[in-house]
């Protein structure tokens, strides 16, 4: 995205913050208006009295009519499509999960863990995540901010008084939300050929000092994986507590993300977790998980299930005020800078995007006029995908463990489903092959041996159920 690093820095707006995106100039003093304050001595209620939010979305603007899904969305024909992309081990294994108003319709493992040593992929499997975890650190800054401990345009340097980058005083002039929105001024992706060499990211902090600048700090958008990885050290900072301790205490624990952790240790103790694979002449290789962009926690660090990311796209909704007040995640939801450059990076965003920029942690979409929040994630054998359509109250996410291109094709399938969009081919997948797997669910489910028990028990062949690529 050589274009998209010199693009002037952007603050994207809209009719009520969620209708389409509108470029409209901002400079680095307007960070102060991205804070928020809770109601004067607001507590959150313990997580074990804790409900979803009922009624119209909490995110939509007020006066905002809820739209309902499209005729024709079927959240059974999406289950076996994810059967199908896993059949034959096109895939070795996936995880799929689909959320509305508050609900969970779909979280479900298909294929296996592991070629060499297969067991089922479930709902609790464990998946990296890679840079879906950048929402993670947009959201426990936001949690800071909304406490006080920090502001979005707190400048780094105040946390990390050693901080130098190549410009005079570029470094001092860094703020909180320049990071989480990659304007950091440096070249696209710095030093992440050294993360994967196995470089330490604290002497890479070091040569920041030395890096090539493409512009002024906050004056354009250029992806990073270890300048990003700053905010740990803001959090840490302000927080008292380690950059994962605040996470896993003030997200995972509350929204009953049970099977989340980060870095390696975290995966390898999961009870159950999902090997990467690499291709080996016609077929798959598992490998054992890299250690080196878990060096880069709030970037890419996180571990989770697809039961735990169905809870996470409910509380991204706005359903779980007692964790995430929506006025919170209307600020990390808003972008802050364009980022054309997303515009033409696949078949189904040059087809389906108006408009693409970058907020807190998130991508944001105008997705053929409908808003989308957004983050994909990739780092050797694993893959993912995760999206938000706020005025359908509705969240998707994709998982799994192979390096194919091939789930992709989901997401816009179910996002066109959503809004009624004539179905495209995006799914390479064999129609027919769909079809019958959907009469063979049915029949299962309805059968007298499997009855009710076949959600839990996973229906039709693959399917589990419970109720080197850089970060990306």
């Amino acid at each position: 995205m050589k274009d998209a690093a010199r693009t002037p820095r952007r603050l994207l707006l809209g009719a009520g913050l969620f209708a389409c995106l509108t470029p409209m100039a901002v400079g680095t003093a307007a960070q102060s208006d991205l804070r928020w304050e809770p109601s004067s001595g607001a507590q959150a209620p313990p997580a074990a009295t804790a409900a979803v939010a009922t009624g119209p979305s909490p995110l939509l603007a007020p006066g905002t009519k809820p739209m309902p899904l499209a005729d024709g969305f079927d959240v059974a024909r999406f289950e076996a499509m994810a059967q199908a992309v896993v059949a034959n081990q096109r895939v070795p294994g996936l995880a799929m999960a689909i959320v509305h108003k508050g609900e969970v319709l779909s979280a479900r493992g298909y294929g296996i863990t592991d070629v060499s040593n297969a067991e089922p992929v479930d709902a609790h499997t464990v998946f990296r995540l890679a840079s879906l975890s950048k929402p993670f650190a947009g959201t426990i800054t936001g949690l800071l901010v909304a406490e006080g401990s920090l502001r979005w345009d707190s400048h780094v340097a105040d946390f990390m008084p050693a901080l130098q980058l190549a410009r005079p005083d570029a470094a001092a002039r860094l703020t909180v939300a320049d990071v989480l929105s990659h304007r950091v001024g440096l070249g696209r992706n710095t030093y992440d050929r050294d993360i994967e060499r196995n470089a330490d990211y604290r002497s890479l902090v070091q040569r920041l000092a030395n890096a090539p600048m493409t512009c002024d700090v906050g004056d354009c958008y250029s992806y990073q994986n270890v300048a990003f990885s700053l905010v740990g050290d803001v959090v840490s900072a302000a927080s008292g507590q380690f950059f994962s301790e605040a996470v896993t205490g003030r997200i995972f624990k509350p929204l009953g993300m049970d099977d989340a952790s980060y870095g390696l240790e975290g995966i390898q103790a999961s009870p159950r977790w999902a090997k990467p694979h690499v291709r080996a002449g016609g077929g798959w290789r598992s490998l054992m998980p890299k250690p080196t962009y878990y060096r880069v926690a709030p970037a890419a660090g996180v571990n989770a299930s697809i039961s735990d990311m169905a809870q996470w796209l409910i509380a991204q909704s706005g359903r779980r005020p007692d964790v995430l007040p929506a006025p919170l995640l209307a600020t990390l939801h808003q972008p802050l800078v364009s980022t054309p450059g997303e515009m033409r990076s696949s078949g189904w965003r040059r087809q389906r995007l108006g408009d693409a920029g970058y907020a807190l942690g998130w991508r944001v979409y105008d997705y053929s006029g409908h808003r989308v929040v957004f983050h994909a994630g990739a780092v050797q054998g694993y893959r993912g995908l995760m999206a938000m359509m706020p005025e359908r109250d509705l969240g998707v996410v994709v998982l799994w463990n192979g390096e194919s291109s091939l789930p992709t094709g989901l997401l816009p399938t179910i996002l066109d489903s959503a809004i009624g969009l004539a179905p495209q081919h995006w799914l390479d997948v064999d129609f027919d092959d769909v079809e019958d797997l959907m009469l063979a669910n049915a029949a299962e489910d309805a059968s007298p041996v499997h009855g009710a028990g076949a959600a839990a028990a996973g229906s039709g062949s693959g399917g589990s159920a419970a109720s080197t690529a850089r970060p990306e």
